[in-house]
């Protein structure tokens, strides 16, 4: 047991954003370690806007019984506008203060955490992140809770497109999720063995994936797969289809997009171990007097970072693996 040297009696916590397998995982950690430390618990329904609305419900350790295992999230999610503005804001602040609650653990992406740390300025609420999304886009953490059950997930379909692939000497340009960053496409394209990676990191020229291609053509591949990342400046995968397609009329050429089978599924244990971690590094840290920060995992070892720092700046990719990638290609 620690010793607490806050005055935090009773925590709230809700999941905030795009779902990520993991998230009911991370929920079990918040609400055991904080009974485990004598806090009571409130669990907040509908993100920030069961916050606004009076979402609550006061929980127990039974009520994250058999939720580990478990895709999605049981407290639900949704992105709100009202939360954006300083009424909805004050709103959701008084529901926190008519319940006596001390503070709050939100699990989420950066859009989350800027809307956490605005608010725990604003209405002097202490406020701790989890990061949790699947694209990994967080600085403060090496992984994010639900990044490696989604690069999983792309990874098998992957495998399982490269075997039709083959039978049918078939070119295949597979969408993956990343809007702002290629972390799934580039790990994907490396442990499935494609073609090409096409990442929002790099701009993309059609001629040099066009040359690529052929030379691909000439060491008699009988088959081809480009991992495309959707936020590529080309447009993603389908765009890029039209723009090549006239190019390789001998191949069968072919598009799939992943969409949001990336985002459900049953959590990898690595997931459920990290989440794990995170959730009860939420609540210690909040029993020691943090705020405003994010608890994350570097190197093995719990990392805080201040909410604002993990807004402000974008986690980059690891270059060696990207040129690994152009290698091995």
């Amino acid at each position: 047991m620690i010793e607490p040297v806050s005055e935090v009696k009773t925590i709230a916590v809700l999941t905030s954003g795009g779902d990520s397998p993991g998230m009911n995982a991370a929920v079990r950690a918040v609400v055991r370690a904080a009974w485990a430390y004598n806090v009571e618990v409130f669990a907040v329904y509908h993100g920030y806007q069961g916050l606004i609305e009076g979402e609550f419900e006061k929980v127990n350790s039974n009520f994250v019984s058999n939720i580990i295992q478990r895709g999605g999230t049981i407290l639900k999610s949704a992105r709100s506008q009202d939360f954006r503005t300083e009424e909805g804001r004050k709103k959701a602040a008084k529901q926190l203060k008519d319940r006596d609650i001390d503070a709050l653990v939100v699990i989420g992406g950066d859009g989350t955490f800027t809307g956490a740390n605005i608010f725990s300025n604003e209405h002097d609420i202490n406020v701790v992140g989890i990061p949790g999304t699947i694209d990994n886009d967080i600085i403060g953490t090496d992984e994010t809770i639900g990044y490696d059950t989604a690069l999983n997930t792309a990874l098998d379909a992957i495998d399982k497109i490269r075997d039709t692939a083959d039978a049918h000497e078939r070119m295949f340009l597979v969408e993956v999720m990343g809007r702002d960053t290629g972390f799934i496409a580039l790990e994907t394209a490396i442990a499935c063995g494609a073609e090409l990676a096409l990442l929002p990191e790099e701009l993309t020229d059609i001629n040099e994936v066009k040359s690529q291609l052929k030379n691909m053509l000439k060491e008699q591949k009988r088959s081809s797969l480009i991992v495309v990342a959707e936020g590529d400046e080309t447009g993603g995968a389908l765009k890029l289809a039209e723009k090549i397609k006239d190019d390789f009329k001998q191949y069968d050429l072919k598009v799939c997009i992943l969409g949001h089978i990336q985002r459900g599924g049953t959590p990898s244990a690595h997931d459920r171990v990290l989440a794990s971690r995170l959730g009860a590094a939420a609540v210690k840290v909040l029993l020691e007097g943090h705020s405003e920060i994010m608890v994350g995992i570097v190197n093995n070892a719990l990392k805080i970072t201040p909410m604002r720092v993990a807004v402000s700046k974008k986690k980059a990719l690891d270059h060696a693996l990207i040129e690994l990638a152009k290698l091995l290609r």
